[in-house]
């Protein structure tokens, strides 16, 4: 796309600035992380649906005279997005690495960057508090994400 001169190959617009210039700069980025989680996270879900709809409930809410469009949003699919929460909550960590990546090779201005320089410059305060608050969004999205299990699927009990 860049060689095409449709969208920009690096550098960062703000949102007050310009939000076409800001939406052209962010649709690369996004795309580079993005279509790999979201193939991760599609292929999850289709093999969880694809085992819950052959469980005996899906069959027997199907011989009540349910419509499919029924069984699969009311009983299939609220089954099968537990797993899929795990692995997105796995998959931050994905993110908060690419992240890194993603805004020194686009050049945007965000902790990523921040981290690459203190890493050349020796900045060993500047490497731990990255460091810590990175760990510290992990293991809240693994709090979170265990919550939000235990809401979507009933059988899951905590001691």
């Amino acid at each position: 796309a860049p060689a095409l001169g449709l969208l920009p190959a690096g550098g960062f617009v703000a949102v007050g600035e310009s939000l076409g210039g800001f939406a052209s700069h962010v649709v690369l980025p996004a795309a580079t992380l993005g279509l790999i989680l979201m193939a991760h996270i599609s292929r999850q879900v289709r093999s969880e649906m694809s085992e819950v709809l052959s469980s005996d409930y899906i069959r027997a809410a199907r011989l009540k005279g349910l419509s499919e469009r029924r069984v699969i949003r009311r009983h299939a699919l609220p089954n099968s997005l537990a797993p899929a929460v795990a692995v997105i909550s796995l998959d931050i960590g994905y993110l908060l690495g690419g992240i890194i990546v993603v805004e020194e090779i686009f050049a945007w201005p965000g902790l990523g960057r921040l981290l690459i320089l203190a890493l050349e410059n020796r900045d060993l305060p500047v490497i731990q508090a990255i460091t810590l608050l990175l760990a510290t969004v992990y293991a809240l999205s693994n709090l979170l994400s265990d919550i939000v299990i235990a809401l979507l699927d009933p059988r899951v009990r905590y001691a």
